[in-house]
């Protein structure tokens, strides 16, 4: 007989145990990661230098203004000027005696030049006819032309590129014309056509040369045929009298007034003197007191950097600018025509720079390190001032440290 029994309770299995880290394992797990952190740090990222240099430093206060130049020279003028023909190159030394220019007056036309070369082109044209009837070789003639010919062809050379001095060869090649042209006038020297002509071009030579003043330099220095018109009102005599809103009306444009002497005349060239200018500066920090005859360092700022060692004449202070006034002992091509510009100065005073990691104290007293072949030794020295990573110094004993050495870094 079938017996039917109740179903039997179905047995869960006991839920897993919770198995957490012990302490001892928490520790191995945050010492490995620490070594893994500690491994890549020490191996990826790069270890300082250890050495480093000596290097020139220059530490100072700078002040920033407008500068207003003012050189020795001399300006030339005249009245009823037609023309100037300048026979002196510009930016150069001439000495006493040295012709600058021509200058034609008012009475002077440029008909007289055309009548002048009209008498000319009969004189070539005559000479071509003349040449082109003879019926012997001249050698000489043909050895004049061939110079000609030679200097013409380096002239052109250097047109297109080639390398020498211009101004050099022009002068050959107006040598060698010169000279060609002197064989011919001799060599015709029997023609009456040709000597009439030859008559001719210099009576009309003699003719302008009525309405025509030669100039010659009275005094060495530079030559320009630039000028702005301050020459006159602003001089190496009264520089120092002028005002700080002078000086600002000056420096805005309004040149100074030039007298009546100048009034009604034309500048034609001017002289420099060469070797000291100075210059009017404006200051923008007006509470400095600079000091009288004291050395400064001043950088100009205009096309063309210049930078020179200046020395205080004079100082003046009022409507709340201040004018410095300034002595240059320097070449005044480099600002030969510069009238204004804007401008830095600086009690500027060279030392020597470390990197701030070779300081180093030994008794409280800092130093740095010198290497030198394996062997360091300790210099005292003065900290002059920090600037970011940098450090100027001087040493305690002079002559000790200098440019290109090299210290420890700690």
């Amino acid at each position: 007989m079938y017996q039917m029994t109740p179903p039997q309770p179905v047995q869960m299995p006991p839920p897993p145990e919770n198995k957490r880290l012990s302490v001892v394992q928490i520790m191995l797990i945050v010492l490995v990661i620490g070594f893994v952190v500690w491994y890549l740090v020490t191996t990826l990222t790069p270890k300082p230098e250890p050495y480093g240099t000596i290097t020139a430093g220059v530490i100072g206060s700078r002040y920033s203004g407008d500068c207003l130049i003012v050189r020795d020279e001399t300006p030339h003028d005249a009245e009823g000027v037609t023309s100037v023909d300048y026979i002196a190159r510009e930016g150069t030394m001439v000495y006493r005696g040295n012709t600058v220019c021509n200058v034609y007056s008012s009475g002077f036309s440029t008909r007289e030049m055309n009548t002048l070369q009209d008498y000319r082109n009969q004189i070539k044209e005559y000479q071509i006819k003349l040449l082109s009837g003879e019926i012997t070789t001249d050698t000489k003639l043909e050895k004049l032309a061939s110079d000609v010919m030679t200097q013409a062809r380096e002239v052109r050379q250097l047109i297109r590129g080639a390398r020498g001095n211009m101004e050099n060869q022009e002068s050959m090649l107006a040598a060698a014309i010169s000279n060609r042209q002197a064989y011919l006038k001799e060599k015709y020297s029997e023609d009456q056509r040709m000597t009439r002509l030859y008559d001719d071009e210099l009576s009309q030579l003699q003719r302008i040369s009525s309405w025509t003043k030669q100039y010659a330099a009275m005094t060495e220095g530079l030559v320009s045929f630039y000028s702005d018109g301050y020459e006159y009102g602003l001089t190496t005599a009264n520089y120092q009298t002028f005002s700080p809103a002078q000086v600002r009306a000056m420096i805005n444009g309004q040149k100074p007034d030039a007298g009546a002497l100048q009034k009604g005349k034309t500048t034609i060239y001017r002289t420099v003197k060469d070797g000291r200018w100075y210059v009017l500066m404006l200051i923008r920090n007006s509470n400095w007191n600079p000091v009288e005859g004291a050395e400064y360092e001043l950088r100009l700022e205009n096309f063309k950097d210049t930078t020179v060692r200046a020395t205080v004449t004079s100082f003046t202070r009022a409507g709340g600018e201040l004018v410095v006034r300034l002595s240059v002992q320097a070449p005044v091509e480099p600002v030969l025509y510069i009238r204004t510009c804007t401008g830095v100065l600086g009690d500027s005073v060279s030392s020597l720079m470390v990197p701030a990691r070779a300081l180093y104290y030994q008794d409280n007293m800092p130093g740095i390190v010198l290497s030198d072949n394996g062997y360091d030794w300790f210099i005292p020295v003065n900290v002059l001032d920090r600037q970011g990573d940098s450090v100027y110094i001087s040493a305690i004993q002079q002559g000790v440290l200098y440019e290109g050495q090299t210290v420890r870094l700690f």
